[in-house]
């Protein structure tokens, strides 16, 4: 996944624009002051006009002649990038986004499962249960415990031998991960493994219902875990 944060003063400068716009300080239809971004933010006129070529490539911004550079319609941004995705979590963890996150991942990860339970092979389970090997490591370690649960999703999706359901590792991985943190980043909760290791089991048994079952338990107790932590801080 593109990571622009990480790309020196090129990515610092589409973070900057990209999280004014999808916070809503620069509205959709707003056309941008390029001069008086170009001496806010310190940057040549190209590097700038670079940083509006990907979020132009997003669906984010265009430009035309005239009228110039201006934020584009929210129903024209790709929603499904990672970036657009983490950019939207830029402020705190965003109840809205996670719980539309947990109704794709109810819509999908049930449907993959059933298909890991036929197609997985030898090297896939030995993917998952490597995962299942990080989480158990990972207690106590929220950084860790992030990453584990980043790659059993990830090991789950490779399983189906479905492309396009691969692909959405992109959609989910940044949410998931901005879920995980709120959730491993709190107080000690309840052994992730018992849970996810039923989807392995049930996946290792060719047992497509109860992989199923078991997913759908999985994702019952991710919502209540997030619901726990949302209650914690809403009694502070």
């Amino acid at each position: 996944m593109t990571t622009y944060a990480r790309r020196g003063l090129h990515g610092q400068t589409v973070e900057v624009i990209a999280r004014r716009i999808l916070a809503g300080e620069i509205a959709p239809g707003a056309t941008l002051d390029i001069t008086a971004l170009q001496a806010e933010l310190d940057v040549s006129l190209t590097a700038l006009r670079e940083a509006l070529k990907v979020l132009a490539a997003k669906g984010i911004v265009d430009a035309r002649q005239k009228r110039g550079t201006f934020v584009r319609p929210r129903a024209d941004w790709n929603l499904l990038d990672g970036d657009v995705i983490r950019w939207q979590f830029a402020e705190g963890a965003d109840p809205r986004l996670l719980d539309k996150l947990h109704e794709v991942r109810s819509i999908i990860e049930p449907a993959a499962v059933r298909l890991a339970a036929s197609r997985a092979t030898d090297d896939d389970l030995t993917a998952l249960d490597g995962a299942l090997d990080e989480m158990a490591a990972a207690k106590g370690h929220p950084t860790a415990a992030v990453a584990a649960d980043l790659s059993f999703h990830r090991a789950l999706l490779a399983a189906t031998h479905n492309e396009l359901l691969e692909r959405m590792e992109v959609v989910m991985e940044t949410g998931l991960a901005e879920r995980d943190r709120l959730v491993h980043g709190g107080e000690p909760h309840d052994d992730p493994v018992p849970s996810h290791r039923a989807v392995v089991d049930a996946i290792r048994a060719r047992d497509a219902n109860a992989a199923e079952t078991a997913m759908r338990g999985l994702l019952e107790k991710a919502v209540r875990d997030v619901e726990k932590v949302r209650g914690k801080k809403g009694n502070r």
